[in-house]
């Protein structure tokens, strides 16, 4: 469920471009329920290439249990939302609204008769508001019933899903974005699942979603035949006049198609690869419902060693978990590594899967980098995207290579890869390198380009390529690379080398990080304080920007250029203690950091 129309705004930031995007269904969504069978008919968007599907699920496995686990971890991203909300004082406001006067008359009153005569106006003030309380009582009570009946029944009024489904030869890709931007879903069904019982054209589409459509998914049984359609009948139709048809227009936030791309790009980046056992992963769930973190850090920190089991430590608690079944998937670790992940809570939404799972894979990109989680449910896997933060801020450290090619290619080699592609569907590098006859780097070059343009979509449980366009008309990449100008002359100053990292200090739980930035005519100073999560909390530089705004628009150019820079050292402190900090290497951390 790749792209979710948004009714309520109040999330965006002043001054936020939007994309519109526009979907056309022939008819809706129907489930049709018998006490025998259950069968999905999903409508797709008529404006996009025919697109169909046509199943029945196994009923000799557990591909029932499985299909329903999977497609409810995708549905509860979809609508998670995390972000901090700062406590309600409209209360409050109005109480203060409402005594202010009388506070006033209280406290000024220079006479035993105006105190008396305020005592009396305030009496009879609260015998007013009394009745008056009375009075609006079932109203307010009808108005609050309201709401709920609202959204228990018409969920879509307060979020409305629009997924983006893809049929590919081999499996059925169903893609989610969580609403705080911060999190990505994908379900990967494979055909075998499926006996198939009829039709079958390869495609991506998007089809019409309800909220309510999630509630018929918690009733599919294994004593149910259940079936999934991709119905195909709107794209024959010949008119567009039929009144089945419905148009809908719907305004994304920038941020959110560029978020989506970059979390894309980030699966392609190399990773150190753990395989923890299913229990492992219930009990991190498990520590994380019993404890409340006031402070932090708020980490999950990863402790690796050549040889030895991973070790995973929840941060500020220091609890250790001693993962003995665990191993490093791919070429066996040199040295000790230890790589830190932040908003793990995220991870509770992988809660229901924790039974069924046969297999848990997590790649890790790096300290305060994105981390994918990957959980196989048999023919059924579930991706779990993370980025390095809940809150999808710049100090993501990920933001501007993640969007950038990796090299120069020519545009004919980009379309010869992409046709390669197309006509396999899934491919490796290394097939595609094979079948065009073209150098290996240039191929990787084409894929990542096409993956930043949201027409490919890398596959982490197979490490193949696949063909998946995102929308049905092309994305305006120049347009989503970076979210700010400043983003985009920080990069161009790393690119013209005009910045360097002086020192990391510590401070005590903070980190200060000083660095010069030489231009033509003139050179600064930037300075950064990141607090125990490495997030930035303060920061300082001469520039123009900076001392017209400070961090009220964000971090200059400067200071963005200068975290990128310091990010690949960052990973090697520990900001716990300043006596740890100044003498841990990675790997080798004191227990207390």
């Amino acid at each position: 469920m790749a792209l979710a129309r948004r009714r309520h705004h109040d999330h965006r930031r002043p001054g936020l471009t939007t994309m519109q995007f526009r979907y056309k269904y022939y008819g809706s969504t129907t489930v049709d329920d018998t006490a025998a069978s259950q069968s999905f008919h999903f409508a797709p968007d008529t404006l996009r290439p025919p697109t169909a599907f046509d199943g029945l699920l196994r009923s000799a496995s557990h591909a029932h249990l499985a299909f329903r686990e999977a497609m409810s971890a995708l549905h509860a991203i979809v609508v998670s939302d995390q972000r901090y909300r700062g406590r309600d004082k409209s209360v409050y406001r109005q109480w203060l609204a409402e005594n202010e006067q009388s506070l006033l008359a209280r406290f000024m009153s220079r006479s035993a008769e105006l105190k008396q005569s305020s005592e009396t106006l305030n009496t009879e003030l609260r015998t007013l508001r009394a009745s008056k309380q009375r009075v609006l009582a079932p109203f307010y009570k009808a108005q609050q019933a309201y709401f709920n009946w609202l959204f228990w029944n018409h969920r879509d009024a307060w979020y409305v899903l629009d997924p983006v489904i893809t049929v590919h030869p081999e499996r059925l890709l169903f893609e989610a974005f969580s609403q705080d931007e911060s999190t990505y879903c994908a379900v990967s069904v494979r055909h075998d699942v499926f006996d198939r019982t009829g039709e079958m054209a390869c495609g991506t589409t998007n089809i019409d979603y309800s909220a309510s459509l999630h509630d018929e998914f918690q009733k599919i049984r294994d004593y149910k035949t259940t079936r999934l359609q991709l119905d195909p009948a709107g794209f024959t139709v010949a008119t567009g006049d039929d009144p089945a048809f419905r148009e809908e227009k719907i305004d994304l936030p920038d941020s959110w198609v560029r978020g989506f791309l970059q979390v894309s790009s980030a699966m392609t980046l190399p990773a150190t690869v753990v395989e923890l056992h299913p229990m492992d992963l219930h009990n991190l769930c498990a520590a994380l419902r019993q404890r409340k973190e006031r402070a932090g850090p708020r980490s999950l920190r990863f402790e690796l060693s050549p040889g030895g089991p991973a070790r995973m430590v929840l941060e500020p608690w220091n609890q250790i978990f001693t993962a003995r079944r665990s191993a490093i998937v791919g070429a066996p670790l040199t040295a000790p590594q230890t790589i830190r992940v932040w908003g793990r809570r995220r991870l509770l939404t992988l809660e229901r899967l924790i039974a069924l799972a046969t297999r848990v894979r997590v790649h890790l990109l790096g300290s305060g980098m994105p981390s994918f989680w990957v959980i196989e449910l048999g023919d059924i896997t579930v991706t779990l995207g993370l980025s390095g933060w809940t809150a999808n801020d710049w100090s993501d450290a990920g933001r501007f290579h993640l969007l950038q090619p990796r090299h120069e290619v020519a545009e004919a080699t980009t379309l010869s890869v992409a046709a390669a592609l197309q006509s396999q569907w899934m491919a490796s590098s290394a097939e595609l390198a094979s079948r065009t006859q073209l150098p290996r780097g240039d191929v990787d070059a084409a894929l990542g380009l096409w993956v930043q343009a949201g027409r490919a979509v890398f596959d982490l449980p197979t490490g193949r390529y696949a063909w998946r366009e995102l929308t049905r008309e092309p994305l305006p990449l120049a347009t989503l690379r970076f979210s700010s100008p400043e983003e985009s002359t920080a990069l161009a100053l790393i690119h013209e080398k005009r910045v360097k990292l002086r020192d990391i200090t510590p401070q005590g739980q903070r980190l200060v990080i000083d660095g010069e930035v030489r231009l033509k005519d003139r050179s600064h100073a930037p300075r950064l304080v990141l607090n125990a999560d490495q997030q930035l909390v303060d920061g300082q530089c001469d520039c123009n920007f900076h001392r017209q705004n400070r961090l009220r628009r964000g971090p200059c150019a400067h200071l963005l250029a200068l975290r990128q820079l310091a990010q690949p050292r960052l990973a090697e402190w520990s900001p716990a203690a300043p006596d740890a900090v100044a003498a841990a290497t990675p790997g080798t951390r004191p227990e207390a950091a």
